[in-house]
């Protein structure tokens, strides 16, 4: 950072006072002396509290703090201005508007208003209006431009306020006061630096004297900003590059989930389809291959002899268990025979069967009144000897 010694302030005349009957009791300790009625400041003082001062301003625009430059006296307008361009900070250089920062919303509403005629400016649309409302709106945005052109980028309320003289910037120094904002002060024999956080005594009527102290804080201004400019941009672009990566990892543990559930869906999928082609094959053999009851009653019809009379037999379709075995049938067509006889009942020979065969019932149906048929047989039995007797008796 820029130094200024001794030299320096000597060269600029920043150890010249007021007039000794114009000066400020507060101000004796930094006063070296008087000659021919004027007061000399005591540069060695000067020169320690101008390197403290340089040395916060330094440290607070390092760590992203804002310092507002005001200088409204004519001998510090220009070195005001350009500074604060340089160092990028706000400034007031024309006149302080009771409030900027007291009532600082008030003042960002108007703040945005300029920003709304300047852009309105910009593109054209002033133009466009009638004349009494454009020429209304161009007289309103120079009188902005003139009162708050140098603070339209200050978003918020400033950290440090380096103020030039004391007795113009009076209202200025109260409000930095009440709101406790540190003040950076150039202090001349005629003012009060109770309020100074830091001082800084010195002629504050000389140009030059202006130009050193302001040129003094202004590069600790701005190296201390550009520093904190670079590691900003530093880190955002570090910021940037983070996101970036955490992006595309995202998106890369999106894709795997997606391939995931993908295999995982069509692992779903084909195994459903070899379940649907396993029962699918199971339904056709089944369909090819019948179960062994079923291939049974399938397998062709039954020959079965029935009748008294021994006629011939009717094909009945069953399975072979559900039909009596010949042997049983034909000894009870048998017994049925032999007990109907007339010869043995001692009556007369039954009338000879008629031509049509009775219709056999099927050998299910045999098997099932077997039982039947031999319990009538044996009521014809007993019923037999009854009816010869009744016979007999009629004759």
């Amino acid at each position: 950072m820029p130094e200024a010694g001794l030299k320096e302030l000597l060269e600029a005349g920043v150890h010249f006072g007021h007039q000794t009957r114009r000066w400020n009791p507060n101000m004796r300790r930094y006063i070296f002396g008087e000659l021919d009625g004027i007061h000399i400041i005591d540069l060695i003082q000067t020169e320690a509290l101008l390197e403290n001062a340089r040395r916060f301003a330094g440290e607070l625009a390092s760590g992203g703090g804002t310092v507002l430059f005001v200088g409204t006296k004519k001998q510090a307008r220009g070195p005001v201005e350009d500074w604060a361009k340089r160092c990028q900070m706000p400034y007031v250089n024309q006149r302080w508007l009771g409030g900027l920062l007291t009532n600082f919303n008030t003042m960002s509403a108007r703040i945005g208003r300029l920003h709304e005629l300047t852009s309105w400016q910009e593109e054209g649309k002033l133009e466009l209006l009638p004349t009494k409302e454009r020429m209304g709106m161009r007289a309103e945005l120079a009188k902005l431009e003139y009162n708050l052109g140098g603070v339209r980028d200050m978003e918020r309320l400033p950290d440090a306020v380096f103020v030039t003289d004391l007795k113009t910037e009076e209202i200025a120094v109260r409000e930095a006061a009440r709101l406790r904002i540190p003040i950076i002060g150039l202090v001349d024999t005629n003012c009060d630096p109770l309020p100074i956080d830091y001082v800084i005594p010195g002629n504050d009527d000389a140009i030059r004297s202006c130009e050193l102290v302001i040129g003094t804080i202004g590069a600790a201004v701005e190296e201390g900003a550009g520093a904190w400019r670079v590691q900003e941009e530093k880190r955002i672009a570090e910021e940037m590059a983070r996101r970036k990566k955490e992006e595309e990892e995202r998106k890369k543990r999106e894709e795997e989930e997606k391939a995931r559930v993908e295999a995982e869906e069509a692992a779903k999928k084909a195994a459903a389809e070899a379940e649907v082609a396993k029962k699918a094959e199971e339904a056709q053999k089944a369909a090819v291959a019948p179960p062994k009851g079923q291939s049974a009653q399938a397998a062709g019809p039954v020959a079965t002899s029935g009748g008294p009379a021994g006629g011939g037999g009717a094909s009945v379709l069953g399975p072979p268990e559900s039909a009596p075995p010949a042997e049983e049938v034909a000894a009870a067509q048998g017994s049925r025979g032999q007990a109907a006889s007339p010869e043995a009942a001692g009556g007369k020979p039954p009338e000879p069967a008629t031509a049509e065969k009775p219709e056999q019932p099927p050998a299910e149906d045999e098997a099932e009144g077997a039982p039947a048929g031999e319990a009538a047989a044996e009521e014809k039995v007993e019923q037999a000897p009854a009816d010869a007797e009744k016979e007999g008796e009629g004759k």
